[in-house]
């Protein structure tokens, strides 16, 4: 799994202001994302400012870089699911958007977790979400690495 070599421990977060966006295809799917997303931002201290739904994993890129316009905002987790389809609209949507995230990031100089599922089946986006069923927990993992990214961010200053 792609899970393995995740790094061990947990940042300590408290300071630490984040924004979720979750899209709302795959509702459950995204649902549990963002669940487990928001069990990770407590259990490392940091504090939910917002807390947005959007249709889908286009729009997500667009919403993060206006939550982290806001200066009460130091990072955004992106959480959402595409699933491979019989279209290479697939492929768009999933290099739009991971392309999309990482340039806000850059433009804004704030960390986005990319909790977007990129997968060829819904079970093997059942496998990566967090639920009880699940192997991996990538809504979890994105707002860790989030915090972190943000904690280090606020070492350099």
């Amino acid at each position: 799994m792609s899970g393995q070599g995740r790094p061990v421990g947990l940042p300590d977060g408290r300071g630490i202001r984040v924004a979720v966006v979750t899209a709302s295809w795959h509702a459950d799917l995204c649902e549990s994302l963002r669940d487990r997303a928001l069990r990770a931002l407590d259990d490392v201290g940091a504090t939910l400012v917002a807390d947005v739904r959007v249709p889908g994993a286009l729009e997500l890129p667009v919403v993060a870089q206006a939550l982290l316009q806001r200066p009460r905002t130091h990072a955004v987790v992106a959480l959402g699911v595409v699933i491979r389809g019989g279209t290479p609209h697939f492929d768009y949507v999933c290099s739009t958007t991971s392309d999309a995230l990482a340039a806000v990031a850059l433009r804004t100089g704030r960390p986005v977790g990319n909790g977007v599922l990129t997968c060829d089946t819904v079970e093997q986006a059942v496998l990566r979400a967090g639920g009880a069923e699940a192997s991996e927990d990538k809504g979890y993992d994105a707002a860790v690495a989030a915090v972190s990214t943000a904690v280090a961010l606020r070492s350099l200053r």
